[in-house]
């Protein structure tokens, strides 16, 4: 891609909406830019991938700062996550390399393992206290010990599927945290899945880029965008009800994912 190309105002544009909802819901950074980047600007799906992963380290670190600052991380499950996930994260990207996954005609398998993840993520948004509620007695007779070790395996399907597709460190890993560890306050679980998200999605963005699979111009275009977005919807968070805004976002995803399966 030319860097003129990349230097393109829906750019911005898209940018800062995902950045408002980003900042409105914790949600939406993969699930919504990667498959905006794939159906509306025809970028390559691997290249869209790599590209949004090293967009969703840079707007993460941003809200790890503030988690950080407010003490809403609980850095002993954001370990016991980046323990399975950065391995699983390697390996991904080893089998990637190895088997041309980012090559020409991989753009079709990219998209239906992302459309799988957006309808994943859609489910986890409308079913979450649901599944919450009807897994309590069972999460229950959880000790601290499997808890950490299923944290652990969490972390290595995250890192797995957040590196072919860019989308599940946010809504997923939410809800599997919320089911792992149900006393736990929401922000401590927003802020751990968070900061877990800027290690993960780094190294895979970065192993992207060694394969070649990340457009920097339009990097630095998303991010003039979505950087004022975040900041607008951390803002307006206290404004509009969560629970109007993830039925929302959740039907998008299922418009969307729906579209790049089908």
């Amino acid at each position: 891609m030319h860097l003129f190309s990349s230097v393109n105002p829906f750019f911005i544009l898209s940018g800062f909406f995902v950045g408002l909802l980003v900042g409105q819901t914790g949600v939406g950074g993969g699930s919504l830019m990667t498959p905006i980047l794939v159906l509306l600007f025809g970028i390559h799906p691997s290249t869209a991938v790599g590209t949004d992963l090293l967009y969703a380290s840079a707007t993460k670190s941003v809200g790890t700062l503030v988690h950080g600052m407010n003490h809403t991380v609980d850095w002993r499950i954001v370990r016991r996550l980046a323990t399975g996930s950065v391995p699983a994260t390697v390996l991904t990207l080893l089998a990637i390399s190895h088997y041309h996954i980012g090559g020409p005609g991989s753009g079709q398998v990219i998209s239906v393992v992302l459309g799988i993840m957006l309808l994943l993520t859609a489910l986890s948004l409308i079913f979450r206290q649901y599944f919450l509620s009807l897994m309590g007695p069972l999460l229950d007779r959880v000790t601290p010990s499997q808890a950490a070790s299923l944290t652990v395996v969490t972390g290595v399907v995250l890192g797995a599927l957040v590196t072919l597709s860019s989308v599940g460190a946010g809504a997923l890993g939410v809800t599997a945290l919320l089911m792992l560890y149900p006393r736990t306050p929401m922000a401590v679980i927003v802020g751990s899945d968070i900061a877990h998200a800027v290690p993960l999605t780094l190294i895979a963005g970065a192993g992207h880029w060694w394969l070649g699979s990340v457009d920097w111009p339009l990097l630095a275009t998303l991010l003039s965008g979505s950087i004022p977005g975040i900041v607008l919807g951390s803002y307006l968070s206290a404004h509009i009800p969560d629970a109007v805004l993830r039925p929302i976002l959740a039907v998008v995803l299922c418009i969307v994912g729906g579209r790049l399966v089908f």
